[in-house]
């Protein structure tokens, strides 16, 4: 029988008479990494802030790890989030953000220390561990957040957009983290825009679009029946039943001023 990483019954959320979630089934396996797509709009991080409890859902179930938030303190001991907005603590150097969430979930002061190191070591963040977060640039702010929520040694990583905005080496750097993570028996559930990324990394995929959830499975499983071959074009069927065809004509014409 499969263990769930995060589970949802009719997940819905509301935003006045506007639904942004509408009645969702997620089903993530402990141990999978799990791409959560869908075009800007459809959901993605209103989901993410149900999951992680920013947000209360105004109908529906989750599971976490097998709990519900009714367990909140367990719940949070044991995942890893990296929001869309980061949260870092823009006055803390990146080593006092390191220790101050490591001291925050309860680990000693020792194993703080030797944690933040390998990590700031392993984001490639030694020479900067004394600078203030604001100071950093948004791709060492996305490695500095992704080290706070692995520092505690979370069972599950919930990740909106960590690959937005930086750069190949730091993309890189992330990608091989979360690939390790996983492979130790983590669970990793990310949204990304990045397709190539998510059809490379991830084994599980679901796509949202205005709030409902089209489809959900393996790439493989998302593959049968259908001619689609590529993450894009499935992820296109499924949002616009076809990809358009846009065009300008008077981009590339000699005409450029519209004189006929």
């Amino acid at each position: 029988m499969t263990e769930w990483a995060i589970e949802t019954q009719d997940l819905r959320r509301s935003f006045g008479g506007f639904e942004a979630v509408c009645g969702i089934n997620l089903a993530v396996p402990r141990g999978s990494f799990y791409g959560f797509l869908g075009p800007n709009g459809a959901g993605k991080s209103t989901t993410i802030k149900c999951l992680t409890g920013l947000v209360s859902p105004s109908a529906g179930d989750i599971r976490i790890l097998g709990m519900g938030w009714d367990q909140a303190e367990e719940i949070k001991s044991r995942i890893g989030v990296v929001p869309e907005d980061l949260a870092l603590f823009g006055r803390l150097t990146g080593l006092e953000s390191l220790v101050f969430v490591g001291r925050i979930h309860g680990l000693s002061a020792e194993e703080t220390a030797r944690r933040s190191a390998q990590l700031l070591e392993l984001m490639d963040l030694q020479s900067a561990a004394g600078v203030v977060a604001s100071e950093y640039s948004h791709g060492m702010q996305k490695k500095l957040a992704l080290g706070c929520a692995l520092i505690a040694a979370p069972d599950l990583l919930i990740l909106d957009e960590p690959f937005e905005g930086i750069d190949a080496v730091a993309s890189r750097q992330i990608k091989n983290l979360l690939t390790g993570f996983v492979t130790s028996g983590g669970t990793v559930f990310l949204t990304s825009h990045v397709l190539e990324i998510v059809e490379n990394l991830c084994d599980t995929i679901g796509i949202i679009h205005q709030g409902i959830l089209v489809v959900q499975g393996s790439l493989e499983e998302l593959q049968q029946g259908t001619e689609a071959g590529s993450l894009e074009d499935i992820f296109l069927r499924q949002v616009e039943g076809q990809a358009r065809d846009l065009s300008l004509d008077w981009l590339g014409s000699s005409d450029r001023n519209g004189e006929g």
